[in-house]
């Protein structure tokens, strides 16, 4: 956790510190552009002190360099990918939240003292680079700014720069995003999923989707059938830009996170002769009116585990987190109040040979089963519309078990 600064990293630790009261709070910007250049400085002032706090957000890969033991506490919104070890070992506190619901919660009980954040130089000033999330919330509501600035993020975020009269250099780098490598290869039941997905779209549909093989099966599939889509998604992969190049990307695309390879920052960044900001907070992202409009919105999500009643869990087992809340009760809940919209949550029946049809949930409920319209497994869809209780069981046994 001594881990130095990368190389042609500047940053100054003591501006760093004289931003830094005793006690306080500091947010650390999360998601692939999070600033993990000056993570070494803060680990060190976090040692120093003894008494500072830390908050997070998601991280798509465990913050190296970041000892989140120095903290005398540390918290994150979203445990899943990167922090997973860190919640594990007791380091970190995961905060059951929605993200619709964080930016109410990060100017609110756990308002930051400071927010170290990344940040792109542009002709205008300072701008997020390559996610917003609950960000553009802590900035609006007047906390104070401590800016790595980073020449390699790309410029994909809408919105006005950072603040001037807020905002502190204590660094440079030309690190850029993390490069999160395309999912494995869909396997056969992805591809089936997939398939069974791209089916239940109407025309002109919005959708929404997360990166990984599932993510990857269902892009596979939209292209295959060469039908246009929207995309408003929380996270954005890759695959947005295949479904661009096949000229199937009805809009600009919507979304609060980048996640993939340098191919997708570069389609991204305005800087680009075809780079557009598609990024924006999730006070915009994540708005239940905004969701539930036209287009519809087929909200394509995934679970651990299901039970019978259509209960959903994506924590994890009764033995290790796996994920976090996220946004899949945003969406879940708001694509079943879209007209023609669907909220789809598709997974393969089987984990390692176990079902993953259960009693009942290993962890708490993230999505309730009145905001799922439709369960979809490598053996067929389950239409849950209009069922009552008995006959939405009955529904689900045989996307399970469909020769039973």
């Amino acid at each position: 956790m001594n881990a130095s600064p990368p190389p042609g990293t500047e940053i100054d630790a003591s501006a760093l510190a004289a931003l830094v009261r005793p006690g306080a709070r500091i947010a650390v910007a999360d998601g692939c552009g999070t600033p993990r250049a000056a993570f070494a400085a803060l680990s060190a002032l976090a040692r120093e002190r003894g008494d500072l706090r830390a908050l997070l957000g998601w991280m798509p890969a465990a913050p190296e360099g970041l000892d989140l033991a120095a903290f005398a506490d540390a918290r994150t919104v979203m445990p899943g990918w990167g922090l997973r070890p860190a919640v594990a070992e007791g380091h970190v506190r995961a905060v059951p939240v929605r993200l619709s619901a964080t930016p109410a919660l990060v100017t609110g009980v756990l308002r930051p003292d400071l927010l170290l954040v990344g940040a792109a130089p542009d002709p205008g000033g300072l701008v997020l680079g390559s996610e917003v999330s609950w960000v553009r919330a802590v900035i609006d509501a007047g906390v104070p700014i401590a800016v790595v600035v980073d020449e390699a993020l790309p410029r994909a975020a809408a919105g006005a720069p950072l603040p001037d009269d807020r905002t502190h250099v204590v660094g440079r780098t030309r690190l850029g995003p993390e490069e999160i490598a395309g999912a494995a290869e869909p396997s056969a039941e992805h591809r089936a999923i997939g398939h069974h997905v791209a089916d239940l779209l109407p025309a002109g549909a919005r959708l929404q989707w997360a990166p990984g093989q599932l993510g990857a099966a269902v892009v596979a599939a939209v292209l295959e059938r060469g039908r246009p889509v929207h995309v408003d998604s929380g996270l954005l992969g890759d695959g947005v830009v295949d479904l661009d190049d096949a000229g199937l990307l009805a809009s600009d695309a919507v979304a609060t996170y980048l996640v993939g390879t340098r191919r997708l920052y570069a389609w991204a960044d305005a800087r680009g002769r075809a780079g557009r900001p598609v990024l924006h907070g999730v006070e915009h992202t994540h708005d239940p009116v905004r969701l539930a409009s036209e287009p519809p919105l087929v909200a394509v999500n995934t679970a651990v585990e299901v039970d019978r009643d259509g209960q959903v869990n994506v924590e994890g087992t009764a033995r290790a987190i796996v994920g976090g809340i996220g946004g899949h009760p945003d969406y879940a809940a708001a694509a079943t109040r879209s007209r023609r919209g669907l909220s789809v949550i598709a997974l393969a029946s089987t984990h390692r040979g176990t079902p993953n049809l259960v009693e009942r949930l290993s962890r708490p409920v993230t999505t309730a089963s009145h905001d799922v319209d439709v369960v979809v497994t490598e053996h067929g869809t389950a239409d849950l519309r209009g069922l009552d209780r008995g006959e939405r069981r009955d529904a689900l046994q045989a996307v399970w078990e469909p020769d039973v």
